[in-house]
């Protein structure tokens, strides 16, 4: 697995893009980042990228659902990139639990979703 965190766009557009299977590891990583632009910007941007993206693992999994629920109306938009259909149903998926505008888009549309966020 591996994370990769950018900040972009005076600071309230992070992108995070994600490889393999998402753990425990990954949200110490990103989240103090997170919360830092959202103290800092109040709603937060977000582009998260799936490349070879295999899920979460268990614990991984809780530290999403904990996060969702902690910043539930910190994201003002989540552009969710991937190459999979299973993908796409995350943007689905993730929806109630936040108050974000969430859009998938797949991944030679990346662009797209940059300009979207920036809107």
């Amino acid at each position: 697995m591996s994370v990769e965190l950018k900040e972009v766009q005076e600071g309230n557009l992070l992108e995070i893009r994600v490889t393999g299977k998402l753990d425990r590891a990954a949200y110490d990583l990103f989240t103090p980042s997170v919360e830092r632009q959202i103290a800092e910007y109040g709603k937060v941007r977000i582009l998260f990228e799936m490349h070879d993206f295999h899920g979460w693992e268990t614990a991984a999994l809780w530290e999403d659902m904990k996060f969702d629920m902690k910043h539930f109306n910190d994201i003002e938009r989540l552009a969710i990139v991937g190459d999979k259909k299973w993908e796409k149903g995350m943007a689905v998926f993730c929806k109630p639990f936040t108050t974000a505008k969430v859009r998938y888009f797949d991944t030679s549309e990346i662009d797209e979703a940059r300009v979207w966020l920036a809107e």
